[in-house]
């Protein structure tokens, strides 16, 4: 007796183990078992960074389609080669043009990106590709008077935004979302003529239609401001309110909103 009753606990545990390793297995089966056009889908769902970026390092498949311009544009300053490929352009303003209302567009960490009175009429998102903001810089020389103007709603993400003279970033109109940045201005003695973030929006402003927002404003998110007379600069209807700041050993990191009182 004792005999069959040490085979029936073996042959259980044979069949509990079996059933949960198939278990544990199916999963990674069904969702690679999904045709290109279902997985793509289910990619453009993922926040680019860092879900659909990570899900790019899985395969060499999931490579491709996390990666398609479908989910999102590129920009590859100092790679010439890949220029060829659908979807990546030598410069940011090259980008904006060919984006459709809705795109998110990958910049290239490395070296810095030329960026002078760049218009953004869509709603657009712009991420910089490296690990931190100070990896992928956008550059504003002095002759311009920002680096970006914002006409309709937009995000900023892992990015560094320099300007000698003037703004980073001109806000027209549209909510803009600036997350985990940096914004750096001119220092002394020219610092009374810079300002990271100028929002110029106003009820009595108006826009073509195709630009137009109902909910104008500035929302900024665990960013680095340095340098320039004041953080924001507005000369519409917008007023700085809900200001946070947290001190860190080598910065100051900010959270406000610039909104209709």
């Amino acid at each position: 007796m004792e005999v069959e009753e040490e085979k029936l606990k073996q042959t259980k545990w044979k069949r509990r183990s079996s059933s949960s390793s198939s278990s544990s297995k199916s999963p990674s089966c069904l969702i690679n078992n999904l045709d290109d056009g279902c997985l793509m889908h289910i990619f453009s769902f993922l926040p680019p960074i860092p879900d659909r970026y990570n899900s790019a390092l899985v395969c060499h498949r999931w490579l491709f389609l996390a990666c398609h311009p479908r989910l999102w544009l590129r920009v590859e300053r100092s790679i010439k080669d890949r220029l060829e490929e659908p979807g990546v352009f030598p410069d940011i303003e090259t980008a904006v043009a060919a984006a459709r209302p809705g795109d998110t567009i990958l910049i290239a960490a490395g070296g810095r990106h030329l960026a002078s009175n760049i218009q953004i009429k869509k709603r657009l998102c712009l991420i910089g590709g490296g690990e931190l903001p100070d990896e992928t810089t956008l550059f504003c020389s002095r002759a311009s008077d920002s680096a970006l103007e914002l006409l309709s709603t937009c995000k900023l993400a892992n990015l560094t935004v320099k300007a000698e003279l003037g703004c980073c970033l001109l806000h027209r109109n549209g909510r803009l979302t600036i997350e985990g940045c940096v914004l750096q201005c001119e220092s002394n003695p020219l610092d009374h003529l810079s300002c990271p973030i100028v929002s110029t929006a106003s009820a009595q402003t108006v826009f073509p239609s195709s630009v137009k927002c109902s909910e104008d404003g500035v929302s900024v998110f665990r960013t680095r401001i340095e340098g320039g007379a004041k953080a924001v600069l507005t000369s519409g209807d917008l007023t700085l309110q809900r200001v946070r700041v947290i001190y860190a050993r080598t910065s100051i990191f900010f959270w406000f909103d610039v909104e209709h009182q």
